[in-house]
């Protein structure tokens, strides 16, 4: 008997095949243009934005100064020790998504997305050069490298790319004066580090919108794996109303003789699909709920004289009652319910404290850091004398003199600046001063003599009479 060998096993791999998406018209079709629109007009123009905080303060609307140490965001500015501004809107930017997810599924993916927003804008560009979905089909199976499609496939990367290299040099623009970064960059006097960045993100970006696409969202994004948390049968999310549309025009059941449903099987709501999937195969982690379907289903829909959303946004607590001809609930309904309720409640909330918190916090600060080593000094009259860093901090757009004062258990105690006869400090425009501050007890007093005394420096603007104070201790003799 000849020897046999046993069966290779299947290969679990295979190679991925292009979507090409199909032209549509259609209403969230014409959202997602004004959507996209609005988005990249907000990305690209933002930097040259200009906002007049005076002279000694950069006139860039929205920056990100590492530099200094500042985020100016037109009126409002964020010091280091106020981050829990960007917290708090990060806070908020995941309750939205979780507002929004658990109302109408992933229409964060489907409208909003940088890489949709990008891959919209690439698929566009492709359409312009190439042609609609058929051409660009015809294009990518031609196995001949003619010149045609050298020329076709050279102008859309070339395109590509230098969509990819605004992207990622608008995104260096936010963190210095764009004006001058932009002649810097075109003169090669840049920082390597905006050279660098410029390169990497124009990489990504050409890579993700013209390549990868759909492979982002399905495979490398993790949200489509965590919505599921934020959603339930009341979600309104993009479905196939089965029960209508079956059998198929081209079904075994209707070539059998059953009675046709309103599906003829045109596969529009397939060729549209920016992720290539169907539809009418029920939900699917794939779906970005991008709606396309909807338009291009409409339209068939319209022109068989049958009517509209066969393919619609729709929620499963509807489905029986549809099956039986009954109309859905209000879309009201679906969106106004206790989870809904509570993540925009939360998010009004932490909204209204971050307002709160921007409008009374002061445009003087200050800290105090006792110096311990050592904890106090005997002068030579018998004086003992406490050392502390106090660092000042003027948000005001002009040089201000700040006084220094002490208030505690014990009124002997005086207050002596360091480099100064004064009890002022002149501080410079939206800056921090560290200041070294002496705290002296005379020999009699009662704060020498105990261990701890406490006190409260005091900090005032001269300008316009606004205080700012800090609690700390006095050391005395016994300590």
């Amino acid at each position: 008997m000849a020897d046999t060998q046993p069966d290779s096993p299947p290969s679990l791999y295979a190679a991925r095949e292009p979507v090409f998406p199909k032209k549509v018209y259609g209403k969230f079709r014409n959202l997602k243009w004004v959507i996209m629109a609005i988005t990249l007009g907000i990305y690209y123009l933002t930097p040259w934005i200009r906002w007049d905080r005076g002279p000694s303060l950069p006139d860039q609307a929205v920056l990100i100064d590492l530099a200094n140490r500042r985020f100016y965001f037109f009126w409002i500015e964020i010091w280091p020790h106020e981050f829990y501004f960007v917290a708090g809107l990060l806070v908020m930017a995941g309750l939205g998504l979780f507002l929004f997810t658990s109302a109408l599924g992933r229409v964060w993916c489907g409208y909003a997305c940088p890489q949709t927003v990008w891959t919209d804008l690439f698929i566009l560009v492709e359409r312009w050069i190439e042609g609609d979905r058929n051409a660009r089909l015809r294009l990518h199976r031609q196995k001949k490298l003619d010149a045609r499609k050298i020329r076709l496939r050279m102008t859309k990367w070339i395109s590509w790319l230098l969509i990819a290299a605004a992207t990622g040099g608008a995104w260096v623009f936010y963190f210095t004066d764009a004006p001058t970064l932009l002649v810097d960059l075109f003169t090669l006097n840049a920082h390597p580090i905006a050279y660098t960045t410029i390169a990497v993100l124009t990489g990504t970006t050409f890579f993700f919108g013209g390549f990868a696409r759909e492979q982002i969202c399905i495979y490398a994004c993790p949200w489509p794996r965590i919505q599921a948390a934020m959603m339930d049968e009341d979600t309104l999310v993009v479905g196939y109303r089965e029960w209508r549309g079956e059998p198929r025009k081209n079904s075994p059941e209707v070539k059998a003789g059953a009675e046709q449903g309103d599906c003829i099987d045109c596969m529009a709501c397939v060729n549209v699909c920016p992720v290539g999937i169907d539809i009418r195969e029920g939900q699917q982690l794939e779906c970005i709920t991008c709606a396309l379907c909807i338009d291009a289903c409409d339209d068939i829909m319209a022109k068989i004289g049958k009517p509209r959303g066969l393919i619609d946004y729709m929620a499963l607590t509807d489905e029986e009652n549809e099956r039986k001809g009954g109309e859905p609930k209000p879309i009201i309904k679906h969106i106004l319910r206790p989870r809904t309720i509570l993540y925009t409640a939360l998010w009004s909330l932490v909204g209204f404290g971050l307002i709160f918190a921007l409008f009374i916090r002061p445009d003087i600060d200050m800290t105090v850091a006792p110096v311990r080593n050592p904890t106090y000094v005997t002068m030579a009259d018998g004086s003992i004398r406490n050392a502390y860093e106090v660092r000042l901090r003027n948000k005001h757009g002009e040089d201000r003199p700040f006084r220094i004062s002490v208030k505690g258990e014990d009124p002997a105690i005086r207050v002596q600046l360091e480099g100064t006869p004064y009890e002022t400090v002149n501080v410079p425009a939206d800056s921090t001063k560290l200041q070294r501050v002496y705290l002296i007890a005379p020999p009699t007093a009662q704060a020498a003599q105990d261990e701890r005394t406490e006190v409260r420096l005091w900090v005032e603007d001269i300008a316009n009479g606004e205080r700012a104070y800090e609690d700390t201790f006095f050391n005395g003799r016994s300590n």
